[in-house]
């Protein structure tokens, strides 16, 4: 028996409501059009298990509002999941997995993202190709020509009412992603782009709604900002630009609604899912017709979380059941062994002290760089174990989560110094007494009812190749104190020194390389030495497989001072996050 669509929403669905009021002295009578707007954002290659189940929950709402219902996606699908990388880079001859299942579920309409940008031209013009929807990006341009080189915007009509969406996705890629994933291209600002398409849109199409689906997250403070950019501009874009009349967004994988004041007075409805396509947005719209004239519309939004469907006994799709034969290679990629680890290694220990996790990965950076005397590395995840024996493909997803390519970088050591200052500003706290916490904790989740990480993990930078201490004792921008290299020579403050560090920090991401060792951004090429081809994933089961086998060691080269209060703390710190 099915539930009530009221009982399938989510508890924390809070419906959002937005009404346009338009005056007309016309008889024609009045008619109500009602459609559906569903929108998931960040699958991150999830589309073998989540998404089949919350496509059949579409399905279900066409069937019973027929020619009533669209359904979008705000970008980040090609990168986060072994499917994913498996048609990204190893099957590159098959039809794409991801197109295969988004067509699959029938979307009308997607904008890119910068994960699905990350994995190069070769992979997302051959995704895009294979689409039966359009993948937009008015603000992704051809430097050539100036034209936008994705589909700007996109029109579709449902029971006479004619929708057009604008796709803009976040200007900070080159930020994060190397300048040859992205040959030939431009990412503009999201807000003067809107500025442009909006009256565009208007004047060419006439549509009765415009809706902007960005990838771009909805808190500007939550990010990089530049005086050209802000990485999450989509509660920008709704405060500065007129003519929108719906927000939908992604990329900061945070499940949210909100009202925002416009330019003209009004206000508009925002949106964003979680990632995984755990949930789906659901923006349900009352127009108010009269002719061809919109009189009023209406919009509610509520949230669809795909444990609920299966719960509720609505969602009888066995996703094992699609696509055996791609399951098929996919699971025997993941099974082909790699090599042996004499001991288990735990991301965990990696927040509180050198740990045989992260030296792993600094070990490899170092034997992989050409040169490197210092690495640079952080916990992508944040509790991935590898266990002792031998380890398969599926485990070097564990230990290396994204795509990032190796870069070996030339750093002063004044730098090196100013960019861990950074790092450790965002992972520890100032301690003034024994009873306080050592981690920079916040209250995070659940309605704040428990403590966790302030910040990003990943931008938790630790350095091999040289010794220092973390003095936690002292302010921010004075914590580190680099000793001496770890063959015991002299470092310097002046000198220059080869860093192996992965893309994503080589070309600006965390900051902490811009804002932390102050290098202008423009710069940052100019100190990339060398360069890996393949994401480092690949190179280190390559590296581990000529091995053979791995012994995991910790090189305790660095530690939290003071030595009578940070024990204590770390062991405090690490009940609160780990109570298992």
């Amino acid at each position: 028996m099915k539930r009530a669509k009221s009982q399938i929403l989510t508890a924390a669905s809070i419906a959002l409501t937005m009404t346009l009021n338009l005056t007309s002295c016309s008889t024609t009578p009045t008619e109500t059009v009602r459609l559906r707007i569903l929108h998931t954002s960040d699958v991150h290659g999830h589309v073998l298990d989540s998404l089949p189940r919350l496509g059949q929950y579409v399905a279900r709402c066409r069937a019973e509002m027929p020619d009533g219902v669209i359904f979008t996606d705000g970008g980040d699908v090609l990168q986060g999941h072994p499917a994913a990388y498996y048609y990204n880079f190893v099957d590159t001859l098959s039809k794409h997995i991801v197109a295969e299942t988004m067509n699959r579920v029938h979307y009308d309409v997607a904008t890119i993202g910068n994960h699905d940008i990350e994995a190069g031209h070769a992979v997302y013009d051959r995704w895009i190709s294979q689409c039966d929807f359009p993948v937009l990006g008015a603000n992704v341009v051809d430097e050539q020509t100036g034209e936008p080189y994705l589909t700007p915007y996109y029109i579709i009509e449902r029971q006479g009412v004619r929708i057009a969406f604008l796709g803009l996705t976040s200007p900070a890629i080159p930020n994060w992603v190397p300048r040859n994933m992205w040959t030939g291209l431009r990412f503009d600002d999201m807000v003067s782009a809107a500025r442009y398409w909006v009256p565009v849109i208007q004047e060419r199409e006439h549509p009765h709604l415009i809706v902007g689906l960005f990838h771009s997250g909805i808190d500007a403070e939550g990010g990089i900002r530049t005086p050209d950019y802000c990485e999450n501009e989509a509660r920008m874009v709704a405060q500065q630009v007129s003519g929108l009349d719906l927000v939908l967004y992604g990329h900061d994988h945070r499940r949210h609604m909100e009202r925002v004041a416009t330019p003209d007075g009004d206000s508009i409805l925002c949106i964003g899912p979680t990632s995984t396509a755990a949930c789906i947005c659901q923006v349900d719209i009352e127009v108010q017709r009269r002719g061809d004239k919109v009189m009023g519309v209406r919009m509610d939004g509520s949230f669809v979380d795909a444990r609920e469907l299966m719960q509720s006994g609505d969602c009888e799709v066995r996703p094992e059941d699609w696509y055996a034969d791609e399951r098929n290679a996919v699971a025997a990629y993941m099974r082909e062994e790699v090599g042996v680890f004499a001991s288990a290694v735990h991301e965990r220990d990696a927040f509180f002290g050198p740990s045989a996790f992260i030296d792993l990965i600094h070990d490899l950076q170092l034997e992989l760089s050409q040169g490197a005397q210092i690495s640079f590395a952080a916990p992508l995840s944040f509790d991935a174990t590898i266990e002792a024996g031998m380890t398969h493909v599926s485990d070097m997803f564990a230990l290396y989560k994204y795509e990032n390519l190796l870069y070996t970088m030339r750093l002063s050591g004044r730098e090196i110094r100013d960019f861990l200052e950074m790092s450790y500003d965002l992972w520890a706290a100032t301690m003034h007494s024994p009873d306080d916490h050592i981690l920079l904790l916040d209250s995070v989740l659940d309605g704040g009812r428990r403590l966790g990480l302030k910040n990003m993990a990943f931008n938790f930078d630790s350095a091999a190749g040289i010794c220092y201490t973390v003095d936690v004792s002292k302010p921010d921008g004075q914590k580190v104190t680099i000793l001496s290299m770890e063959d015991g020579t002299p470092f310097s403050l002046e000198r220059e020194y080869l860093v192996a560090t992965n893309s994503y920090r080589g070309n600006g991401g965390g900051e902490l390389l811009t804002r932390g060792a102050g290098i202008p951004l423009s710069e940052l090429p100019s100190r990339v030495v060398a360069s890996t081809d393949h994401d480092l994933r690949y190179h280190l089961i390559q590296r581990i497989r000529q091995k053979g086998r791995i012994r995991p060691r910790t090189r305790q080269n660095w530690r939290f001072i003071p030595d009578d209060w940070a024990p204590a703390a770390l062991a405090r710190d690490r009940a609160i996050l780990f109570p298992d």
